[in-house]
C-alpha cells in the first residue's frame, strides 16, 4: 500500500515522520514523505500563547488530510488540541520516549547546589511555554524567564552562544535529534532531567500521535499495527484530565501519567491564584483518575 504521510519540516518532525515511515514500510507499505508548513512554524516571534496556540502546529496538516493530499500526518501528540476534526481520528500512537523536560546550562552556569534546577541563582532562563515560565516562578522565583522560541538546533545554539544561562526543551526531542548531525555540539552546556514527578510535564509529551481519515479503514488497519496499547492508555489519562480542564498551551498546566503495575498514577500541576497547585491521583479508569486529579487541583487553589 502506497501513502503520503504529512508532517512539518522542522529536523525534529522530520525525525518522528521519520521513524514512522520506517515502521509502516517496515510493515510492509510504500511511504512517501510530504512537507507541510503550519501557522506555528510561520509565526516565530512571539509566545504560543500570543499565536492562538492551540493546534498552531496541526491545522494545515489536518486541512492536508481532510482535503486527501496526504494520508496519514505525523505529530506530537502535545500539539493536537483535545477537540479534534470529527472526521479524522488518531490511528495509532506509537511506544513514547521521556516524557520529562530537560534543562540544558551552559557550562560555566551550573550550581548542583541548586536541586531540582541546578543553575545559578539570577540566571536567565529560555523557553516559550506558560507551563514552564509557572513551573520556574513557583520552584525558582530569582530565575528570569526570556521568550525563547525556534527549531531545537536554533534554540540549543542561542544558548551556545551566551543569549541564555540555561534553556528548557522538551527530553523528547533531544532524542530524537540525537541520531542526526543537527545538534550542536554538547561541550558548552551540560544537559539536566528534571524531575516529571514535580516539574510536571505537558499532557501526552514525548508521544507521537499518528492520524488518518475516520473512513479510510486501509489506511486505518496499516498504521494501527504500530500503536502501543500501553502508551495510548497513558496519554488517554492525561488529555482526559486535559479535556477536563480545556487547557492549552496558554494557560500554565500539566498533566503526566506513569504505569504502577497494573495501575495508573496521574500527576498534575495548574497556575493558582498563588503559586502553583499541583495533583496525584491513583486508580486504574482514566476518566475517573482525572476526575480525582482535577479535584485536588480545585482543592489547591487551581484557577479552572
Amino acid at each position: 500500500m502506497k501513502l503520503k504521510l504529512g508532517t512539518r519540516g522542522s529536523a525534529l518532525a522530520r525525525a518522528q515522520s521519520g521513524d514512522v515511515a520506517r515502521m509502516l514500510e517496515a510493515c510492509g507499505h510504500e511511504v512517501e514523505v510530504v512537507i507541510i508548513k503550519t501557522l506555528g512554524d510561520a509565526q516565530q516571534d512571539r509566545p504560543f500563547a500570543d499565536v492562538g496556540a492551540a493546534g498552531i502546529f496541526v491545522r494545515e496538516i489536518e486541512y492536508a488530510l481532510l482535503d486527501h493530499r496526504i494520508d496519514v500526518a505525523v505529530h506530537s501528540y502535545k500539539d493536537l488540541p483535545t477537540l479534534g476534526p470529527p472526521d479524522l481520528v488518531i490511528g495509532s500512537v506509537p511506544e513514547r520516549v521521556d516524557c520529562a523536560d530537560r534543562l540544558l546550562v551552559r557550562a560555566d552556569q551550573v550550581d548542583k547546589s541548586q536541586g531540582l534546577l541546578p543553575v545559578r541563582q539570577g540566571a536567565v532562563i529560555g523557553t516559550a511555554s506558560a507551563r514552564r515560565q509557572a513551573l520556574l516562578s513557583h520552584y525558582r522565583p530569582d530565575l528570569t524567564c526570556k521568550m525563547l522560541r525556534g527549531n531545537v538546533p536554533t534554540r540549543i545554539q542561542r544558548l551556545v552562544d551566551g543569549q541564555y544561562d540555561a534553556i528548557l526543551l522538551a527530553a523528547a526531542g533531544l532524542q530524537r535529534l540525537q541520531r542526526s548531525d543537527a545538534l550542536p555540539e554538547p561541550d558548552a552546556y551540560v544537559a539536566f532531567r528534571v524531575d516529571p514527578t514535580e516539574f510536571v510535564p505537558a499532557p501526552s509529551q514525548g508521544a507521537l500521535a499518528i492520524q488518518v481519515r475516520k473512513d479510510d479503514a486501509d489506511t486505518r488497519a496499516a498504521v494501527a499495527a504500530t500503536n502501543v496499547a500501553q502508551a495510548e492508555r497513558l496519554v488517554a489519562t492525561e488529555r482526559a484530565l486535559q479535556a477536563k480542564v480545556e487547557a492549552g498551551c496558554q494557560i500554565p498546566f500539566g498533566a503526566w501519567c506513569r504505569s504502577t503495575g497494573d495501575g495508573l498514577e496521574l500527576f498534575a500541576c495548574a497556575e493558582a491564584s498563588v503559586g502553583m497547585a499541583f495533583a496525584r491521583a491513583t486508580g486504574r479508569d482514566p476518566d475517573g483518575l482525572a476526575d480525582l486529579a482535577l479535584a485536588q487541583l480545585k482543592e489547591g487553589g487551581a484557577k479552572l
